[in-house]
């Protein structure tokens, strides 16, 4: 009777293993191929004058793309990349073009796989990074003076982690970015309780066996600790999606660079503007630009 018992404790946990392992692989999946969402909105419904362009990545994607000239059509002028959040698309960024039109010109870009992008999967930043530096060469050989970044979600993790390793970047604002990937997918599965942490250290697993590399370094966090060029972190501290402790790791990682600003809300959820969210953008960018 003691073998048998032992011999179906043994079986109970080895398919409890394999069916971990299953969900795994499958929440990985499901992370790096979101649903996405499609923002029904155009240049034209804005008035404004923008160009279908394209970004190249360094395998090949064709990455889509909006560049808007400002609005006395200088060549010359400084440029705005805006990129979006997880899982929208560029489109979500035309209110902020619209706004930014008369003094930068803007490139709103699709990241890979979303949008008009090309891609099947996206990389949650660690990839992406690497084609925004390929926006910002784009926007460089278009006859742009001096470049900064806005990025919403994981738009903003890709703009700090390119703007550590990018001298072309002078000025960079994050609405409500990430600080470490690995805690927020700790957080997301915080009901898992302690299978919380092999299963974020599986689908970490899954991204080295098809991305050939840990994909949650380096972290937006360590990149941060980097930069000393101007940097705008906001973030509200009702974020139902990325949690406020995110906007306070980010704030000790840049307690050392004095162009530093910091911008935290006390009420509204992800994505939610304060009304005085365009002036503050526009100043970030004034100067440094």
């Amino acid at each position: 009777m003691k073998s048998q018992t032992v011999s179906r404790i043994v079986l109970y946990l080895g398919l409890f293993s394999i069916g971990f392992v299953a969900v795994s692989l499958w929440s990985f999946w499901l992370v790096v191929r979101p649903p996405r969402i499609a923002i029904p909105a155009t240049p034209e419904l804005y008035r404004l004058p923008a160009e279908e362009v394209s970004v190249m990545t360094a395998e090949g994607l064709k990455l889509a793309a909006w560049f808007i000239p400002r609005a006395d059509g200088r060549s010359d002028a400084p440029a705005i990349v805006l990129l979006h959040g997880y899982p929208a698309e560029k489109a979500d960024m035309l209110d902020l073009a619209s706004y930014l039109h008369h003094s930068f010109a803007t490139l709103l870009l699709d990241m890979r796989y979303f949008g008009q992008s090309q891609g099947r999967f996206t990389t949650l930043g660690f990839r992406e990074r690497d084609d925004l530096k390929r926006a910002i060469t784009f926007l460089k050989e278009r006859g742009a003076t001096s470049i900064g970044v806005f990025g919403f979600s994981l738009g903003g993790a890709v703009g700090l982690m390119a703007a550590s390793e990018d001298s072309r970047i002078r000025a960079i604002a994050a609405y409500a970015p990430f600080a470490d990937l690995r805690i927020l997918g700790y957080e997301a599965y915080s009901r898992l309780w302690l299978l919380k942490y092999p299963l974020v250290e599986l689908m970490i697993l899954w991204g080295r066996l098809f991305f050939g590399t840990d994909f949650t370094t380096p972290s937006p966090v360590q990149a941060a600790s980097k930069l000393v060029i101007p940097t705008f972190i906001i973030a509200s501290r009702e974020d139902e999606q990325i949690p406020f402790s995110h906007a306070e790791r980010l704030e000790r990682a840049l307690s050392r660079n004095p162009a530093a600003e910091f911008y935290f809300l006390e009420r509204g959820r992800h994505g939610a503007l304060p009304e005085d969210f365009e002036n503050r953008l526009l100043e970030c960018f004034s100067k440094p630009l």
